[in-house]
């Protein structure tokens, strides 16, 4: 089973790059989340937190029907802008 990791940022393409290249030293570099599958907009940093925290608190399978409903294929969102 792939582990589901929940963050805010102010800059997503550099952090999913830190991700994915290890830089992060913690949960994502631990289980190996690599992959972008879901990701929200935010233009106030403390609705973003708030949602964070809200969106941790879910389980799992609601998780899952989050990413489903805008990405039933799981593919990495960030490919396009990575390369």
């Amino acid at each position: 089973m792939t582990s589901l990791y929940i963050g805010i940022t102010n800059d997503l393409a550099r952090r999913v790059s830190e991700h994915k290249q290890g830089l992060i030293e913690g949960f994502t570099k631990k289980y190996s989340c690599h992959r972008l599958v879901y990701y929200e907009h935010h233009t106030d940093v403390n609705e973003a937190i708030a949602r964070e925290k809200q969106l941790k608190r879910w389980r799992r399978e609601k998780k899952e029907r989050l990413i489903k409903a805008v990405n039933p294929g799981w593919r990495d969102l960030s490919e396009e802008w990575l390369k």
